[in-house]
């Protein structure tokens, strides 16, 4: 008995493969980790930062322009040993804000605007797995801005000590994972539009006036205690504390815990994906 072509599975016809999704990779994809599924998702997030002019200057461009003119500049003098140890650790805490939040947030807010991040909550990789790819690609964008100004400020004299280098590591560990809520949390409830002017306005006022680039302390005595507990300043004076003396700053580490704690559980709450 000669089966009929038309019938779905008929022996000879492409209706005897199982269809996948557009997209899909071969079928050993489908049986990939969920770790290997989000590396997948993280490195294409992060080549896509990259490869994006406007994202670009905002992670290398900017930084390393604000490194120089630090350094050449009698701002920071009175901070520290010197304008560049000072300045360096600053501009790296900017580099994780750029990426982390003001990055993530403005390419979180247009993937939801078109319906990107709907349709990937939907394929094997989930909503979970999406936002660890986030956090890869934060990751590996950062990694890239740490060797790219760290290097540029060594040419420019910087001796970071070595003994606080692990405490920086922690804490721009921790202080990525609390930009990155915050930028989701922006993202997932304000229009795309909104969240543009919001996370872009929000990186100036800290960068100015957030203890990010000049230290808390260096702020009036009215505002000092407000600006101590942002995350920026935390992250700021935090990695000046342990690449300038050596020392971690627990109270730092505390502050960058307690926000990313409370802006993942809030945009868990109130993100929305379309």
């Amino acid at each position: 008995m000669t089966a009929d072509p038309a019938t779905p599975g008929a022996p000879g016809t492409s209706a005897s493969v199982a269809p996948r999704a557009a997209g899909s990779g071969p079928a050993t994809d489908a049986a990939a980790s969920l770790a290997a599924r989000v590396l997948r998702h993280g490195r294409y997030e992060a080549l896509a930062m990259l490869r994006n002019g406007e994202q670009l200057v905002l992670a290398i461009v900017l930084p390393l322009l604000a490194l120089v003119a630090l350094v050449i500049t009698p701002l920071l003098d009175g901070f520290g040993p010197s304008r560049i140890d000072v300045a360096a650790p600053g501009v790296l805490a900017l580099c994780t804000m750029s990426t982390a939040f003001t990055g993530q947030g403005i390419a979180t807010g247009f993937d939801r605007r078109y319906g990107v991040l709907r349709f990937l909550s939907t394929t094997p990789l989930g909503r979970s797995g999406l936002i660890l790819g986030k956090a890869v690609a934060v990751a590996g964008v950062l990694g890239v801005q740490l060797v790219v100004i760290g290097g540029a400020a060594v040419l420019l004299g910087w001796e970071p000590r070595t003994d606080g280098i692990p405490g920086a590591a922690l804490l721009l560990l921790v202080g990525s994972a609390a930009f990155t809520a915050l930028g989701l949390l922006v993202a997932g409830t304000l229009r795309p539009e909104a969240t543009l002017a919001v996370t872009n306005l929000v990186w100036i006022l800290l960068a100015a006036a957030g203890g990010v680039i000049l230290p808390a302390s260096g702020l009036p005595a009215a505002v000092e205690p407000f600006v101590a507990v942002l995350p920026s300043a935390a992250l700021g004076d935090g990695l000046r504390s342990a690449l300038v003396d050596g020392s971690l700053d627990p109270i730092a580490c505390l502050v960058l815990l307690a926000w990313a704690t409370v802006a993942s559980l809030a945009a868990i709450r109130w993100f929305k994906w379309s």
